[in-house]
This record gives structure tokens, C-alpha cells and sequence, in this order.
């Protein structure tokens, strides 16, 4: 399918074909039928993703700050790495679009096939043939609304949460500054809900254009505005104000504080500059509001994509209902934004549509004609006369096709693969993957890739093309039952490691998947007779194991007589709350998710498996968890014995890993995989890397060896008794309580 996509690393927007995406639980699959290209939101993300890297630092300071901590913690070259990797990655563009649903995911309520509706979101609403979107943020378009107006549902939606903010009353006076798509929509929303209002902007088409959708007065910003609102408010000022406009300054806000009455209301809807004047919003003791997008519920993954709903009586307006209300009011005919529309194209030309946003001129055929004058209701004068939108570009629409249905597979190279070759298929393409993973599977020798997947399709593509993989799908069964592949790489997140590690080992293919291999016993046990069944290789990446310091470590303990003792610190960082790895049925909380490795890399210290796991966390307060903050005691299976401290609460550059071990009469010390420090009498020998390295590339080169040697590299037994060991150790802290519990 056909979809636009902006490398963030260049600047360049293409529209490319990609995947077109299924359907999943919670989610709507929807044929796009129009979408609206926003002048003033994607203005700013197309412009920022062509600055340079200095440009990029000086628009983000707070991605800056991000950058250094994390120099701090991994060193300079893996800090660099993720970087480049992250902004390699493509931006899908758009999240306001119009369509028919061609499938209802399980768990979706009140949508049938064939329903019209709009769809809003940043990465599921785009400008793209299908959308996946989850029908939290779908709503279905009233009888009598076009697929064009229905189009502008999110930026509706967002000037609809403002006005709400604002909790306008019948009769009051209201300015709007800023009179964009988002300003135009605010000011006729205001008086639907029986509000005069006051327009300004610096644009005469744009003011033009408010005083023919209905504004009682609507002036530039060089116009006598204090004289205008003594005359609408018989000298008492506005009793409100919406800034929407889009810009750095604060003359917004400035200006606000000017109009309004003694304690008026003002609301910063657009991106717009907030030093605030102290000395009228005090003398007036204005209030400032801030409006958050669409309304509650964004942000809220639990919401967006977990389906759960706010109960009405507690929040009566969530973003979902926002898109609803505001659909209801083109349909009664108190909002049109039909008149917001100023080019036209189809989805083929997108560049030339972005090219405007730039200011290249419109080609001829892209402009759309509206109305030549308004009536003195503000409606469009009736008659044959019509003349082009002047001024800036504002509401550029692009529309689809609605041919076959796009192909979910795409093929990008040749299948051929030599005789003896490991054919690897990839599901999963997130950072980790595009970062890590397939980067190292490309290098290894004897391995051709020949497929990988992703959810929308966008990044598999953008894999497929850069390390020359033969194609790109968001079918992950075309990759479990496909011929073309020997064996599976799994990188999805973590509810679905297991499940999928057991298809891929029952359809006769060798796994590797990514940290954890289960979230629970059913689905530890579930992949372990998979493996049992199918004798093929199953591999989790524990790449620590595998780093070049943990074998010069283990070597300097090879020939011991007795059990060791391990210390482990592990700082971890936080994570935001929101974060999918904290959900205990997505991410499985952060000891499933993250300590696994580190339990791992005792074991393979040791040599031994754990057999017994005592725990103890921080009892949550504060926003804090219990998997965030907690000491694992860890006894194994040779009588050694490790302590594990995980914590989210220390300073990040202090590093993230350091492992102590005694026994023998010897000590090791390793530090974030950089320096490696071992004593034995009295003599110390030290290694330091420029670089990280933590076992990634030796691991991926373990799982391959194992493929043609028919010899495991970690155990099935093994594997499992790392994953039981983070089962006892994550009840013990859901209990509340420090107890000992047997692993078997």
C-alpha cells in the first residue's frame, strides 16, 4: 500500500510502499477514503526532521539531555549508535483520516463492517491506504457528513478540548488568536455553544475567512482590538481566550491578558510561546489553562491501546467522546469545514502537498474553489460565482484509491539463497531489532535474510530495504509457515514471545526470541514441549552470557574446588509510568522483562542453574514499584550463592552493570561491560574496551553455530530454570512479602 513516510536522519518524505497491516484485538482496520494533511502541526514536523543535527539539538534540548545521560551510562560510542539508529528510522506522517472498516478486531464494541468513520492519532491515523487503529480513537461518521469533513475529526477534537477548558457560557464573548485549522474550528465551536467571538490573526485571508464562517468581529493583529472588544463587551473585555496560535512568541499571551476582563479565562491551545506578563494576569487574576491534544484518555496507553474506557460519570468527555461531539456538530451543521479545505490531492502526490508547507506554489489542479462571498448569516453566497483560496495553504487533503485491496506482503529482493545458508525471517521490528539484531544477523556468515514483519509495515520496510532482506510483511504466519525460512527471529514485545516461539518451533523452524521466553508457567511449558517436538534449536538472547569480559571472567574461576559468591548491581534507570514493560500481561513488569539477564548471567558464572530465589522490593509509594526497586538473593545448583540489587532510583551516571565475584582466593570485578579487573595472589590484570560490549554479536553467532552443529548453546533445562527463578522471585514481590520459595 501506499503510504508517506519522512526519514527524520535527511529530511526526505516519500510516499512508499509498504505492508498494508491486520487487523488485531482492540483495533479497527480501516481503508482510508481521505486524510488531512495539517499546515500547522506536520509544518513543524517536516521542518525539524530537515534540520540539521546541530538544528535538531537546538529545536529539542530536552532529547539533548536524554542523549548525555545516557553518554554517561553506556559511553559515548553505543550512545552514538542508538542515536543514528533512531533517527534512521521513518516517521509516518498524518493522524487525521476518514474510511470504511474492512475488519473488527476481537474485543471492539458497537463497529461493523462497512461502518464510515473518521480516525484520529499520531502513528495509526496516517496518510496511508490502511490504517490500524484502536477504536478508542475511532468514531463512526454521522448520516450526511462527508468523508472530507469527517476528515478534520482530530483536529476538531483538539479545539473541542480547548473551548471545554475554556467552559464557556451562553451569551459570554470569547477571543480566538491564531485563526489556523484548529483557531478556525475553536471560534465555531465557541458559538455553538451560544459564545460572540472575537478573531485575530495576522493572515487577512485567514480573518477573512473567520468573518465568512461567522465571527462577529474578526481583525488583524495590527487593528484596533482594544476599541473592538470595548464595542462586543460594552467595556468589560473578553471573558475568555483561546490562543491557537502556532509560534514561538509570546505576544499570544501577551495580547490575552490585554482583552480579557478581571478574572477571565485564557487557554493555551496552540503551540505558542507562555512567558506570562505577572502584572496583568495578577491585577485581573486571570486564570491560564492548559489544553492536553484531544481530550482525557491521550497518553493513557491503558485507554488508547488497552481499550479500557473512563466511566461517563466520572469523565464525561473523553477524547473518543470528543471525536463523537465534535462529528455531531458538522452534522447539525454548527461547524463546516468544508471551507477550511484550500488543495486537493491525490495520495500519489503527497510531496507536491508537503511541497506547500514550504512554499512551493500550488499546482493548478490542486486548488480547491470555494465560495466567492458570504451572506450575511455567514453562509456561502448562493450563485455561480467562485474564486480560489488565497493566502497560505490550510486544509490540504489527500485522497486514496479504493481499488484491490493492498497486499500485506512486499516483496523488496531476491529469495536466492546458496546451499547451506541459514534463511532467517524476523518477526518484530522495533528498536532493539532495527538497532541490534538484524544488524548482526546481516553481518554473520552463512545466514541470508528473507523476511521480516512488523505490525503497520513501515519499519519492516524500511529493514527490508536497508540490510537487502527479500520482504517485508505484517503476516507473521507468512514467516511461521513460510519455506523460505529456517529459522525465526522473535522480537515483539513480551506477551507474545511465547506463543510465537511455539508456532515457529511446531511448524519445524529454529527460534531465536528475544528476552523473556514466557511471561508465565503455561507459557514456559507451552514452549518447552514445542522444542521437545520439534528437536530444533530454541535460543534466548541472555547475550551477557556471551560477552568477551564475562569469559575472561569465568576463565579466571575455570578450575575452582568450591561455590562462589556473586554481587550484582544493576542501575537501571526509570521508565515512565505508561511504559507497555510495567502492564503485567504486555510487558510482564521489569524483573520478568529486564532481571531475567541478570539472573541468566549468574547461572552461566556459575555454571550452574538457580534453584532458589528469595526476594525482597520496595513496597510501592510514590509512583515507585516493586520490580523497579528490589534485591534478589539467588542460591545455585553448585552451592554458590548471588545477591542481585535492581534499582530505578540511583543516579544514571553512575553506570548501569557492575558484578563482583569471589571464590578460590580470587576476585573479578566487571564494570559495564567496559573494564574487567581479576586478582589472584596479589596480582591484578586489567582489560578496558573503548566500546560495550555485552554479547550481542557472540550470542547471534552461538544461536547460528548451534543451527549447523545440532548443539545447543544453553540448555532447554537451563533456559527454564531462568525463567522459573523470575516467576518465584516476581510472586514473591506481588505478595508484599520477603519469603523463600523452592524453583524447581
Amino acid at each position: 500500500m501506499k503510504q508517506v513516510l519522512q526519514s527524520y536522519r535527511t529530511g526526505e518524505l516519500r510516499v512508499a510502499d509498504v505492508p498494508a497491516p491486520g487487523v488485531e484485538r482492540g483495533s479497527l482496520l480501516v481503508r482510508t477514503r481521505v486524510s488531512l494533511v495539517s499546515a500547522g502541526t506536520e509544518r513543524a514536523t517536516v521542518e525539524l526532521a530537515q534540520k540539521s543535527l546541530l538544528g535538531k539539538a537546538r529545536a529539542r534540548p530536552d532529547l539533548v539531555k536524554k542523549v548525555l545521560e545516557r553518554v554517561a551510562r553506556d559511553g559515548l560510542i553505543a550512545t552514538g549508535k542508538a542515536a543514528f539508529q533512531k533517527l534512521d528510522s521513518p516517521i509516518p506522517l498524518g493522524y487525521s483520516c476518514a474510511g470504511v472498516v474492512l475488519e473488527v478486531g476481537d474485543g471492539v464494541p458497537g463497529f461493523s463492517v462497512g461502518d464510515r468513520v473518521a480516525c484520529a492519532g499520531a502513528k495509526v491515523a496516517n496518510h496511508a491506504e490502511i490504517n490500524l487503529v484502536p477504536h478508542h480513537l475511532c468514531a463512526r461518521i454521522p448520516d450526511g457528513v462527508a468523508d472530507e469533513d469527517a476528515a478534520f475529526v482530530t483536529l476538531g477534537a483538539i479545539a473541542l478540548h480547548g473551548v471545554r477548558q475554556a467552559s464557556p457560557t451562553l451569551g459570554e464573548v470569547f477571543g480566538v488568536i491564531g485563526l489556523g485549522l484548529i483557531g478556525q474550528l475553536a471560534a465555531q465551536l465557541l458559538r455553538a455553544s451560544g459564545c460572540l467571538v472575537l478573531g485575530v490573526d495576522l493572515d487577512p485571508a485567514k480573518v477573512a475567512l473567520a468573518r465568512s464562517l461567522g465571527c462577529e468581529a474578526a481583525l488583524l493583529r495590527s487593528d484596533d482590538l482594544a476599541a473592538a472588544v470595548r464595542g462586543l463587551t460594552s467595556g468589560r473585555g473578553l471573558d475568555g481566550v483561546i490562543l491557537a496560535a502556532a509560534t514561538p512568541s509570546s505576544d499570544p499571551v501577551e495580547l490575552a491578558g490585554e482583552l480579557c476582563r478581571d478574572r477571565g479565562r485564557v487557554v493555551a491551545l496552540g503551540a505558542t510561546g507562555l512567558t506570562v506578563p505577572r502584572r496583568p494576569y495578577y491585577d485581573k487574576e486571570l486564570v491560564l489553562l492548559q489544553s492536553r491534544s484531544y481530550g482525557p484518555g491521550r497518553y493513557d496507553p491503558a485507554y488508547e491501546e488497552g481499550g479500557v474506557d473512563y466511566p461517563a460519570g466520572y469523565v464525561r468527555w473523553t477524547e473518543g467522546r470528543n471525536l463523537e461531539a465534535f462529528l455531531a456538530q458538522v452534522a447539525a451543521g454548527r461547524v463546516r469545514a468544508q471551507p477550511l479545505v484550500s488543495h486537493r490531492f491525490p495520495i500519489e502526490r503527497a510531496q507536491e502537498a508537503y511541497g506547500l508547507l514550504q512554499g512551493a506554489s500550488a499546482p493548478e489542479d490542486s486548488l480547491v474553489e470555494q465560495p466567492s462571498a458570504p451572506a450575511g448569516d455567514g453562509a456561502a453566497a448562493p450563485g455561480p460565482g467562485r474564486v480560489r483560496v488565497p493566502g497560505e495553504p490550510l486544509g490540504i487533503l489527500l485522497t486514496y484509491p479504493q481499488g484491490p485491496i493492498p497486499a500485506r506482503t512486499v516483496t523488496v529482493g531476491s529469495w536466492r539463497a546458496r546451499k547451506g545458508v541459514v534463511r532467517v525471517g524476523f518477526i518484530g521490528a522495533g528498536n532493539f531489532a532495527a538497532g541490534t539484531l538484524v544488524p548482526l544477523f546481516a553481518q554473520q556468515d552463512g545466514v541470508k535474510l528473507t523476511a521480516i514483519a512488523s505490525a503497520r509495515g513501515a519499519s519492516a520496510r524500511h529493514l527490508a530495504e536497508r540490510h537487502q532482506i527479500s520482504c517485508a510483511t505484517t503476516d507473521a504466519a507468512a514467516i511461521l509457515e513460510g519455506d523460505e525460512v529456517d529459522a525465526v527471529v522473535i522480537a515483539t514485545r513480551h506477551d507474545k514471545h511465547a506463543a510465537l516461539a511455539a508456532q515457529a518451533l511446531r511448524a519445524g523452524k529454529h527460534v531465536f526470541v528475544e528476552k523473556p521466553l514466557a511471561l508465565d508457567e503455561a507459557g514456559l511449558r507451552d514452549v518447552l514441549a514445542a522444542q521437545a517436538g520439534s528437536g530444533k534449536q530454541l535460543f534466548v538472547g541472555y547475550n551477557r552470557r556471551f560477552a568477551p569480559m564475562t569469559l575472561a571472567l569465568k576463565e579466571l574461576f575455570a578450575n575452582r574446588r568450591g561455590p562462589l559468591v556473586l554481587s550484582l548491581r544493576v542501575n537501571a534507570g526509570e521508565l515512565p509510568a505508561t511504559s507497555w514493560v510495567h502492564d503485567p500481561r504486555e510487558g510482564g513488569g521489569r524483573l520478568v522483562g529486564e532481571g531475567c539477564h541478570f539472573v541468566d548471567l549468574c547461572a552461566a558464572i556459575a555454571g550452574a542453574p538457580v534453584t532458589r530465589v528469595f526476594a525482597q522490593g520496595v513496597l510501592p509509594s510514590g509512583g515507585a514499584r516493586a520490580d523497579d526497586n528490589f534485591v534478589l538473593d539467588l542460591r545455585l545448583g553448585d552451592g554458590s550463592i548471588a545477591s542481585l540489587v535492581y534499582t530505578a532510583q540511583g543516579d544514571p551516571s553512575a553506570g548501569k552493570e557492575r558484578v563482583e565475584v569471589f571464590g578460590d582466593g580470587a576476585w573479578a570485578l566487571l564494570d559495564e561491560f567496559r573494564r574487567l579487573e581479576l586478582r589472584r595472589g596479589g596480582k591484578l590484570r586489567t582489560e578496558r574496551a573503548l566500546a560495550q560490549d555485552k554479547g550481542h554479536k557472540a550470542g547471534v553467532a552461538a544461536f547460528i553455530d548451534s543451527i549447523t552443529t545440532g548443539k545447543a548453546a544453553v540448555s532447554p533445562q537451563d533456559l527454564a530454570a531462568t525463567s522459573r527463578a523470575t516467576f518465584a522471585a516476581a510472586e514473591a514481590l506481588r505478595g508484599g512479602d520477603a519469603v523463600p520459595i523452592e524453583v524447581g
